[in-house]
């Protein structure tokens, strides 16, 4: 039974993982930088009118060479960039399967065997206690946007995160209203305490670019969860197929 279940979280993870860092780098690696340019300060954005903020400085022809980037460098940085992301995105996708095939085995227990689209929803589910529940309150967001501070909004993030999941989980497979009931309160109480937030809006991108930002994320986010869905359950089902066999 672990041997299954780090095996098919395993494989589920880097599936995942994968197609998370690709549409990553496809769909919102430009966003990133565009919003890393008004961040550093190369571009600014006010009243509708966009800036280029240009340093004129006399240099001899070998000083500003120094100062450029070799290719070679920029080849380096960019590769570990997109390494160190596809770790990341590997590592916690890795993470959230052996939760989801955890809870399969959980599920199993009780008598209940999940299926192709059970997992799919399971993924779904996650999508949505991950990603969209505590997005209501803290939006995914780019680079040098101002927010309120980080150990509060970590604290709401995990707290609202884990209340949606029980939610969730209520939902799917409490027999009982009081089940259901209990779900809505856990699903809502922390909208109802609210999330951590700054007095005013403000904001160095233009907010069109943060709102397409916005936008990209979640898609990312939902295929990446169907795809974990659809890969943990194809792993585990292929697991017990073995041990039957």
């Amino acid at each position: 039974m672990t041997t299954r279940l780090f095996t098919s979280a395993l494989f589920a993870g880097l599936i995942a993982g994968l197609i998370a860092v690709l549409l990553q780098w496809s769909l919102m690696e430009n966003l990133i930088l565009e919003g890393e340019e008004y961040e550093t300060g190369n571009k600014s954005h006010f009243g509708g009118v966009l800036v280029i903020n240009e340093t004129q400085e006399a240099a001899s022809p070998d000083a500003t060479q120094a100062e450029d980037p070799a290719p070679a460098e920029d080849e380096e940085s960019l590769f570990t960039r997109y390494s160190l992301a596809f770790f990341a995105d590997f590592t916690t996708f890795v993470g959230w399967a052996l939760l989801m095939v955890a809870g399969f085995a959980l599920v199993e227990r009780f008598g209940q065997r999940i299926t192709i689209k059970d997992a799919i929803i399971w993924g779904v589910a996650g999508f949505a206690a991950i990603q969209i529940m505590p997005g209501i309150g803290l939006a995914p967001e780019l680079p040098g946007t101002p927010a309120a501070e980080l150990e509060a909004r970590q604290m709401w993030w995990v707290t609202t995160a884990i209340s949606s999941a029980l939610a969730f989980a209520l939902f799917g497979y409490g027999r009982t209203v009081l089940y259901v009931a209990i779900g809505i309160a856990l699903l809502i109480a922390p909208h109802l305490i609210g999330a951590p937030r700054l007095e005013g809006y403000a904001g160095l991108a233009p907010p069109e670019l943060a709102g397409e930002y916005v936008a990209r994320s979640y898609a990312v986010a939902f295929i990446s969860w169907v795809v974990l869905g659809l890969a943990a359950g194809y792993f585990w089902n292929r697991g017990n197929a073995a041990q039957t066999a």
